[in-house]
This record gives C-alpha cells, structure tokens and sequence, in this order.
C-alpha cells in the first residue's frame, strides 16, 4: 500500500491528522467495548429465561401430579 502525499506534500501525517486518526480509533474500540457489553448483558437475559421457562415446565407437572394423586 503506496502512502499517499498530504496536502502540504510531505508524507508524514500531519498532527491533525494523527489526532483524528487516534480519535477514530478510540471511537471504534469503546464501541468494540459498548457491543460487547450489550451481547453479553442479553446472554445473561437468555439464560435467565430459559432457567425459568425450565423451572415452570418441570414444576407445573410435579404440583399437577401431586394434587391429583391425593
């Protein structure tokens, strides 16, 4: 990949450039980090669910069979 010539002509990145680009790579990872914060919050929502969705099918039997065997 040939670098491209700045405005000024010079191949070195001027300084605002070089803040913009650690701007944008900043901005990207505590996006990386917000994403990855979401996924593993609704992770833990699934698991939650299906352990009471579990709890519910295995209970209502049990108390079912329990009331009618009385």
């Amino acid at each position: 990949m040939s670098q491209r010539k700045n405005k000024t002509g010079s191949k070195n990145p001027t300084r605002k450039q070089q803040a913009e680009r650690v701007r944008r790579a900043e901005l990207q990872e505590r996006r990386a980090k917000e994403a990855a914060e979401a996924r593993a919050r609704t992770k833990k929502i699934f698991t939650v669910v299906v352990c009471i969705i579990l709890v519910l099918a295995l209970g209502i039997p049990t108390m079912a069979l329990t009331v009618l065997s009385l």
